[in-house]
């Protein structure tokens, strides 16, 4: 691994958190030969994450202001792997040949799992905060025969109150995870 991810520039709807990376890019299992896509890249901290394992990234954003935190923030890190940006509203740019796809949104998502079907990838993941559209996903991954894990992921963080340490929570976050080889992984 190259190090931390540094993200000097921000986007409204801020990034995935470096725990929840960990969890993500350790369940992609990516290697060099994998191409991997971002959905709704935001600050482009999956696709950073993503390009210092898979050997090509594409990053997918509709929003012009994250397409620009994505692009500065790509700079100010260190991957082994190109990333390509495309300012749009997925699946619109999607590639026609993908092997791992990371949904970090929720807009069109059925939309953009069926076009990353159909481009090939064998491993699809989707995050998401909310518990009903988290029901809806895991059923659309369910319909399709993908669905190999959910897991909720909550991670607190300690800090000082009153000379000794309380627990500050993060939204949780229900990672589908979705294979088409069966596995889980």
């Amino acid at each position: 691994m190259m190090g931390s991810i540094s993200l000097p520039h921000d986007a409204p709807a801020g990034p995935t958190k470096p725990e929840i990376r960990a969890v993500l890019i350790d369940k992609f299992n990516l290697d060099d030969d994998d191409h991997f896509v971002d959905v709704g890249s935001c600050t482009g901290a999956v696709s950073i994450a993503a390009a210092r394992h898979a050997g090509k990234v594409t990053a997918i954003e509709r929003n012009p202001n994250s397409v620009k935190a994505t692009q500065k923030n790509i700079a100010a890190n260190q991957t082994s792997a190109p990333v390509t940006v495309h300012q749009a509203e997925a699946p619109e740019a999607f590639p026609d040949e993908a092997d791992a796809v990371f949904i970090g949104g929720s807009r069109n998502y059925i939309e953009v799992i069926d076009k990353a079907l159909a481009s090939g990838a064998d491993r699809i993941i989707m995050n998401v905060a909310r518990i009903e559209r988290a029901g809806c996903a895991i059923e659309t991954f369910r319909e399709r025969d993908i669905l190999a894990d959910v897991l909720q992921i909550r991670v607190d963080h300690g800090y000082t109150l009153a000379g000794e340490t309380a627990f500050e929570n993060l939204d949780a976050v229900y990672m589908i995870i979705g294979s088409t080889t069966g596995d889980t992984i």
